[in-house]
C-alpha cells in the first residue's frame, strides 16, 4: 500500500512495542531504518538478521542533545539524509494531585515525553529544512486534549507534545515539511492487558494498526495534512 523505497526513516524507542511494529512496518514498505533505543541489545535481540535497510543505535540518550545532534550527523553520513522522524519515545505516569505532583514526577514525564522531541527535533528538522521536504510524526495521547484526575504531570507532558507539534506544523509548512500527532487510545499491548485483565482487550488499538496510521502521515498521501491530532481509537 505504501512504497517508502529510497527513504530513510528515524524511529526513536525502536524497541517498545509501538516502536517495533513501526519498524517492521517501515521495513515491509521498502524503507531505511534508522531504529534508535536507550535499551542495550534488544534492538539487535529482536532484528538479529539485519539487512542493508536497517541501522540500529542503542544507547541514545534523547535527553542529551549534543550526542543526539552528534548522532544524527551520523546517521546522514551512514544512512543517508532523513526523510521521515517518528517520534515513539513516551512515559505514562499517575496517581498524584497536582498539588502532590512531586519534582521527580515533572521532570519524568517532562524528559521522557517532551525533552526527547525536542532533541529530537534538533538533531533531524534542520536536515529537512536543508532539503526543504520532510515529514514528523510524535504520538501523543487523548490526555493532550483534556486532563484528568491524578494524571496532571501525564496530561501536561502530552499536551506539550500536540502544542510543539501544531507549532512545528506552522513553522515548516514553507518548506514543504508535514507534522502531525496521534492520539491512540489502550494499545493493546502485555503490559497493558497485564495491568487491566479484565478489559474487553478486542476494543484496543494494535500497534499494528497505530503503525499503519503512521505510514499514512509519513507518506506523500498527506502531503494537504499538516498540524492535525489525529485520534487512533480502535473500538474503544
Amino acid at each position: 500500500m505504501f512504497d517508502f523505497t529510497n527513504k530513510v526513516i528515524v524511529v526513536t524507542g525502536a524497541a517498545g512495542n509501538l516502536g517495533r511494529a513501526v519498524v517492521e512496518a517501515f521495513l515491509a514498505a521498502g524503507g531505511t531504518l534508522c531504529a534508535l533505543d536507550h535499551r542495550q541489545g534488544r534492538l539487535v535481540e529482536m532484528f538479529p538478521e539485519t539487512s542493508g535497510r536497517l541501522h540500529i543505535y542503542e544507547n541514545v540518550d534523547l535527553t542529551d542533545r549534543e550526542s543526539l545532534i552528534a548522532l544524527g550527523e551520523q546517521i546522514q553520513a551512514e544512512a543517508g539524509r532523513v526523510d521521515v522522524l517518528v517520534n515513539t519515545v513516551g512515559g505514562f505516569a499517575m496517581g498524584e494531585r497536582v498539588d502532590q505532583i512531586s519534582a521527580e514526577t515533572w521532570a519524568r514525564m517532562m524528559n521522557i515525553n517532551v525533552i526527547s522531541l525536542l532533541n529530537a527535533a534538533a538533531a533531524f528538522v534542520p536536515g529537512m529544512l536543508t532539503a526543504e521536504q520532510g515529514k514528523i510524526v510524535t504520538v501523543g495521547s487523548g490526555a493532550a486534549l483534556k486532563g484528568g484526575a491524578k494524571m496532571g504531570a501525564y496530561a501536561a507532558a502530552k499536551g506539550a507534545v500536540l502544542r510543539l507539534t501544531e507549532s512545528m506544523a506552522a513553522e515548516l509548512k514553507a518548506s514543504n515539511i508535514q507534522a502531525n500527532c496521534i492520539l491512540p487510545g489502550t494499545i493493546d499491548t502485555p503490559e497493558n492487558r497485564q495491568a487491566m485483565p479484565n478489559s474487553d482487550f478486542t476494543k484496543w488499538v494494535t500497534p499494528e494498526q497505530v503503525a499503519q496510521v503512521i505510514l499514512f502521515l509519513s507518506s506523500p498521501a498527506s502531503d494537504a495534512i499538516s498540524g492535525a491530532a489525529v485520534p487512533i481509537t480502535g473500538r474503544s
